[in-house]
């Protein structure tokens, strides 16, 4: 059994390993927090510089929105394989996946409903 702080490593790990073989980047910065039968991610630094650009050179909604959307259709067509890592590494089945991206920020958030709360063990106190 694994401890809620290796459940959310795992997870860190699937996911950057799922940033940089579907779009083309890992993230700077990524952390998982495991919230009973939620996994909520937060990916910082994700825009790759077509992204960055792309932004930058269209109206700010239409950049925005077509991000957005791009983003929206891969984290759809992927979905199987994160919700798969997920899976695995918590030992429960996914419901549902939700997704935003800001192009503000350059952040990413993934939120995944589980059936119920993986069992976890104490952590080990230090």
């Amino acid at each position: 059994m694994k401890s809620i702080g290796e459940i959310e490593a795992g997870i860190c790990e699937g996911i950057s390993r799922f940033e940089l073989e579907y779009m083309g980047r890992g993230p700077k910065d990524i952390r998982a927090h495991l919230l009973g039968d939620v996994v909520i991610v937060r990916l910082q630094g994700v825009l790759t510089a077509a992204e960055q650009h792309l932004v930058a050179s269209l109206p700010a909604e239409k950049g925005r929105d077509l991000l957005k959307q791009v983003r929206t259709h891969l984290i759809e067509t992927a979905r199987p394989v994160m919700e798969a890592m997920i899976e695995t590494v918590t030992e429960v089945k996914v419901v549902s996946l939700h997704h935003d991206i800001s192009t503000k920020t350059a952040e990413e958030i993934l939120v995944f409903t589980l059936v119920t709360a993986p069992e976890c063990r104490e952590s080990k106190k230090r």
